[in-house]
């Protein structure tokens, strides 16, 4: 038995042989495919799942202290820019806009005034020049008449005693002609101070009108800001205003987020920055939709900073025990619109990315080539061009006949003085 039994021995050994040769071919082949992929593709990539997605939270916070009267967004509404959101109490307000306007008003009138008052004081230089030459036409008759009695002295025709009245009279026509000259001087200085009030300028652009009028655009501005209007198209949320509350200026109250206008920022590793440049083509998946749904994008700009470095409390390694800790730096990248549009992320949400970093010939930072994209809003100039409209309106409205109100004319061209009458501004 045991001699028939033992040429199985080598067929056992021979089976195990050849199952471990398979085994090690299959390990050796599954070895080399994998440095051949490790090699000439998944070199060519970068991959993180530290990524979310980030996006402009703006904040709706109000220029001026009031009390709520109305909300007219909540959370998860959609509002377009110059929408209304929260309205304020605005009787403080309007108040305050009914004093700058009587203010500015007056100021307007007593303006009006300076420039009436040239044209009154150089009547009166007129007035006190023709004094003078009649005080000349005395002195010249006075004159004579002494002559001529002081050459009828002699011969007994004329008295001393009328020779000393007509000397009398010539001096008081002196007199008189000192007093004319000092008038005259009197009423030029007047309308040279009177000159210098409004000498220049026009009646809407004399400093008093101007210092009146931007406490009218301030005191508009406060009354149009009781109406706080959404800067831009986006969803509202975090609304904590409720209504009766006293908020003071810069009190949050809610945020608008534009959802068109969001990226990611993936955080990779300091190992993994070295071949990742700016422009290269990006892929993402995002938890909320699976692999379903695959987004286009790209690598718009590194960060200048890992997340230890700007820390409120950043860390102090050069101090007690220390072990080394891996620092990401966030990468933002940039998505596209029409992916956003059809499929809608939201602020926060984990996205898993892919960096093709194939392509090494661009920039590891931005060098200023690249015109960012900055974030405006129209949704203020409008108050701005209503608060100027409310202050011509009540110029105008005062100014009486002055045409250079009216029709809004800037000083006189050539540097000479204006004298404004009470139907527009002549130049002396």
């Amino acid at each position: 038995m045991s001699e028939q039994q033992a040429p199985a021995a080598p067929a056992g050994n021979s089976a195990r042989k050849k199952g471990l040769t398979i085994l090690a071919s299959v390990v050796i082949v599954a070895g080399i495919g994998w440095g051949a992929y490790e090699y000439f593709v998944a070199s060519h990539y970068e991959t993180t799942d530290n990524a979310y997605v980030q996006g402009n939270v703006v904040q709706i916070t109000p220029q001026i202290g009031g009390t709520v009267m109305a909300i007219l967004a909540d959370d998860t509404d959609f509002v377009k820019a110059g929408q209304p959101l929260v309205k304020l109490d605005p009787a403080d307000a309007r108040v305050a806009l009914d004093q700058a306007e009587a203010n500015l008003a007056q100021t307007v009138r007593q303006v009006r005034t300076l420039y009436a008052n040239n044209g009154a004081l150089s009547a009166q230089v007129s007035l006190r020049q023709s004094d003078v030459a009649r005080a000349q036409s005395e002195i010249a008759r006075a004159n004579d008449d002494l002559n001529r009695r002081q050459s009828l002295v002699g011969n007994g025709a004329v008295s001393r005693e009328e020779l000393n009245h007509a000397q009398s009279q010539l001096a008081n026509a002196k007199s008189a002609m000192a007093a004319a000259q000092a008038g005259v001087e009197a009423a030029r200085e007047q309308l040279v101070s009177n000159q210098a009030m409004t000498e220049g300028t026009s009646i809407e652009q004399h400093p008093s009108v101007q210092a009146a009028g931007a406490k009218v655009r301030e005191a508009w501005l406060a009354s149009q800001r009781s109406a706080l209007l959404a800067p831009v198209d986006g969803y509202v949320a975090k609304r904590t205003v409720q209504l009766g509350q006293r908020v003071a200026a810069g009190t949050p109250m809610m945020s608008v987020i534009p959802l068109n206008q969001l990226w990611v920022d993936a955080n990779f590793k300091e190992a993994q920055l070295r071949n990742i440049r700016i422009g290269q083509p990006v892929t993402l998946t995002a938890d909320v939709y699976g692999k379903k749904v695959e987004y286009k994008g790209s690598v718009a700009g590194l960060g200048v900073g890992t997340g230890a470095a700007f820390a409120l409390l950043p860390a102090q390694n050069a101090t007690g025990n220390w072990i080394k800790v891996v620092q990401r730096v966030p990468v933002r990248i940039a998505l596209d619109a029409k992916q956003l549009a059809a499929s809608p992320l939201r602020v926060g949400l984990s996205m898993d990315v892919s960096i093709d970093v194939a392509g090494k010939d661009g920039r590891m930072l931005a060098d200023g080539s690249i015109k960012p994209v900055a974030a405006q809003t129209e949704v203020f100039s409008a108050l701005d061009r209503g608060a100027d409209e409310e202050v011509r309106r009540v110029i105008i409205a005062n100014g009486g006949r002055a045409r250079n109100v009216a029709q809004g004319s800037g000083a006189p061209v050539g540097g000479k003085p204006a004298v404004a009458q009470a139907n527009g501004t002549v130049t002396r």
